[in-house]
């Protein structure tokens, strides 16, 4: 892991707030970068197609407020000791973004702002303690509530790309970039890979190396530790990627 992101399920419990406030930070600087992205969107673009198939800005925006009150959810749980759902149901979750989405602009802005401010004292209101309290993701995994500030980073910057309002991959902190792309490698490693074939990854920024897929890699791709963060999130076909050989990119599952 970067020194932005240390991994809360290996540190030891007395090392988590400040695992969390370190995170925390991150959170605060990339909210804003997002506000100033949404507050120069044109009304009218709003209501028009993002980067996410079906999805429109409005819904991509949605999401971002719905899911900070969802993890106030879990902050709430940890805090409390009682199993909070992150969401009342999946369909509830829909129903949020789906409203949300004809919004005008302003009101979204006012929208996202208030949910980072309840976000932000939800933690606030932690005890040293409550980071190690284990939580339930919607997917149903259950993991310390020190994790949640990293998974709000990643909505907020993830989805700032998928507004496709002018914030790219190649905007992504370095920090940010390295510790994802370490993350989803490590995943398409595993289980999530066991249907590729064996790729050998070498970010040439950052010389990282990783192998994923099953197997003996005989394709090898090259490129920006974001560039390769954007292939790997499904945020880029990876056409400016070097492969050697130069043979098709195999397809890659969806990643969470």
């Amino acid at each position: 892991m970067t020194d932005a992101q240390t991994d809360p399920r290996t540190e030891p419990a007395a090392s988590l707030p400040s695992v969390a406030a370190r995170h925390l930070a991150e959170v605060e600087e990339s909210t804003r970068r997002l506000l100033r992205t949404v507050a120069g969107i044109a009304a009218e673009a709003v209501a028009g197609p993002s980067a996410l198939p079906g999805w429109t800005r409005g819904h991509v925006l949605a999401h971002l407020a719905r899911n900070a009150d969802s993890l106030v959810n879990l902050l709430d749980g940890a805090r409390t000791g009682t199993d909070i759902p992150q969401y009342p149901s999946e369909e509830a979750r829909d129903r949020g973004i789906e409203d949300g989405a004809p919004r005008p602009v302003d009101e979204q802005l006012a929208d996202l702002r208030a949910s980072d401010a309840r976000f932000g004292a939800a933690a606030a209101l932690l005890p040293d303690g409550a980071w190690a309290a284990e939580v339930r993701h919607r997917s149903g995994a259950v993991f310390p509530a020190a994790e949640i500030p990293w998974k709000r980073l990643a909505e907020v910057e993830y989805h700032h790309v998928d507004l496709d309002a002018g914030y790219t991959p190649e905007h992504w902190p370095e920090e940010f970039a390295t510790a994802e792309y370490r993350r989803l490698a490590e995943k398409l490693a595993g289980p999530a890979g066991a249907g590729l074939p064996a790729v050998e990854l070498l970010a040439e920024d950052t010389a990282e190396r990783s192998v994923i897929g099953a197997g003996a890699p005989a394709l090898t791709v090259e490129g920006p530790v974001r560039a390769l963060l954007a292939w790997l999130s499904g945020r880029s076909d990876g056409a400016g990627l070097r492969r050697t050989p130069g043979t098709d990119l195999p397809v890659l599952p969806p990643l969470g």
